[in-house]
């Protein structure tokens, strides 16, 4: 190989790097930003199971409420 050819071959190899390593540039901005998105979904899944849970809980209550009333209602029949 000449020394012209291993320059070229040098040149060429340095810019396929250079591409890589922009695209993997890009690549992990479009991940950071990716990975922002998912916690704020995340945290406001939480936040959603949070209350929904809360509901049940208050919804479980009114039901024994009710349940517990009607024992008393059939015992006093």
């Amino acid at each position: 190989m000449t020394t012209d050819n291993t320059v070229s071959t040098g040149e060429n190899e340095l810019k396929r790097l250079e591409v890589r390593i922009d695209e993997l540039i890009r690549d992990c901005g479009r991940l950071k930003s990716e990975n922002i998105d998912l916690r704020k979904r995340h945290a406001l899944l939480l936040e959603e199971r949070a209350a929904l849970v809360d509901k049940t809980t208050q919804a479980r209550s009114r039901v024994h409420g009710v349940i517990e009333r009607l024992r008393i209602l059939e015992r006093e029949a």
